[in-house]
């Protein structure tokens, strides 16, 4: 009766651990991603100016492609991506725009 106290201890143990993983792992997302994200509103907005449209919009580049690689943040990642996508393209259209009017 003492060895299934003490299988189960260890079972018990070993459970508690892997429930704290999977909740530690389900967390909101939070980090890179949110970060990227933001930056990646900020080069949108900032973007008709060019220079801070593309500034912006490499360092929300860079940031989401780091932020894709971990799986909670992946779908934040990908939106900052796009975002600093479209702000790098609504800066050089400006761009073009500004030399178009001169």
């Amino acid at each position: 009766m003492s060895e299934k106290r003490a299988e189960n201890a260890v079972a018990d143990r070993l459970l508690s651990e892997a429930r704290k993983r999977t909740a530690h792992q389900q967390k909101a997302p939070t980090g890179r991603g949110k970060i990227a994200m933001i930056v990646g509103i900020v080069a949108l907005v900032a973007s008709p100016i060019s220079i801070a449209g593309w500034v912006f919009g490499l360092v929300t580049l860079g940031m989401g492609i780091s932020a894709v690689r971990r799986p909670d943040q992946a779908k934040l990642a990908k939106i900052a991506i796009a975002l600093g996508a479209a702000a790098i393209f609504v800066g050089t259209f400006f761009y073009t725009l500004s030399i178009s009017m001169r």
